[in-house]
Parts: structure tokens; C-alpha cells; sequence
């Protein structure tokens, strides 16, 4: 077996892990945009899965998921919180959700969403995110919005949590 048969065979055994990512989008109020889908329970921010095997970054895939699932493609801004989240099911996703800037009048009402995974939209206070986002991305979208609202650094999460520090 050659050096790179090892290799690859080394690269096969390794864990897996999925990796998403998200944008917050905010109204000149505050409110933060979601959105339904039509393929699971409760509500979302624009965002999907990081298409790592074609060496797509989270940042850029945040931007494409945004532009496909409500047709703004915009520049993001800062990383406001990494998630380490694991489910039932399904390997642990790396969630990653950046700071999508106010969006103005004209850009929420040239929105248009993906009919094939999206119901509809709405502003939401950010008070009121628990009610619309399930489990730890609620948790993450919360922690999110603090950071971005208080100027901290990038927070570092577990299933929506900061982690206690051994």
C-alpha cells in the first residue's frame, strides 16, 4: 500500500462531524428576521450546511443559503457564535451564525423566498426568539444577539450554552 493509500484510508476512519451556518438579520427596530420551513417544526434563521466537500468556508455558505432561501445576497459581518451541537440521530453540527446587518425598507420588501423549504417570514423580538426557535438554536440565536449587542467576542458554545471552564 502506497503512502497515499494510507492516507486516504487514515482520512476514512476519522470521526464525522456536519457543519451549518446562519445569518441575523435584524430590522432598523431590532427585530430579528426568520424564517419557517416547510421540512421540520418551528422557525430558523436563513442559513443551511456547509458544503465542506467542495471546500465551501461556513461564511461563505451562510451567504449562499441566505441568497437562496430569501434572495439577498449580502457581505456578512462578524462571527458572533461557534455551537457545538449534538443531536439524536445524527453526527455532532458545528453551527456557526454571523452578524447579517440591519436590513433597510426596500431590502425586506424585495425578500423572496425558496418555495421548495420555506413557508413564509417574520420579525421577531428578540425577547420572544425561544418561542420561535427550538432547543439549542434558540439558545445559540440568543447568545448570538447578546454578543452583538454588547460588542463581546465571538462566543463559544455547547447545544446553545457557554461551557463551563475546567
Amino acid at each position: 500500500m502506497t503512502t497515499t493509500d494510507d492516507y486516504a484510508t487514515y482520512i476514512a476512519g476519522l470521526p464525522r462531524v456536519l457543519a451549518g451556518a446562519a445569518a441575523l438579520y435584524r430590522d432598523a427596530e431590532g427585530r430579528v428576521l426568520l424564517v419557517e420551513p416547510n421540512y421540520r417544526e418551528g422557525w430558523a434563521l436563513p442559513g443551511g450546511t456547509v458544503e465542506s466537500d467542495t471546500g465551501e468556508s461556513p461564511r461563505t455558505a451562510a451567504r449562499r443559503e441566505s441568497a437562496e432561501e430569501i434572495g439577498l445576497d449580502l457581505p456578512l459581518g462578524r462571527l458572533l457564535a461557534v455551537d457545538w451541537s449534538v443531536g439524536p440521530g445524527r453526527p455532532p453540527i458545528v453551527a456557526y451564525l454571523y452578524d447579517g446587518g440591519v436590513l433597510d425598507a426596500g431590502q425586506l420588501a424585495s425578500i423572496r423566498l425558496q418555495q421548495e423549504e420555506l413557508i413564509s417570514w417574520k420579525l421577531v423580538e428578540p425577547a420572544e426568539l425561544p418561542s420561535y426557535l427550538l432547543g439549542s438554536l434558540g439558545r445559540r440565536t440568543q447568545e448570538a444577539h447578546r454578543v452583538m449587542e454588547s460588542g463581546e467576542g465571538t462566543a463559544e458554545l455547547e447545544n446553545g450554552r457557554r461551557p463551563a471552564h475546567a
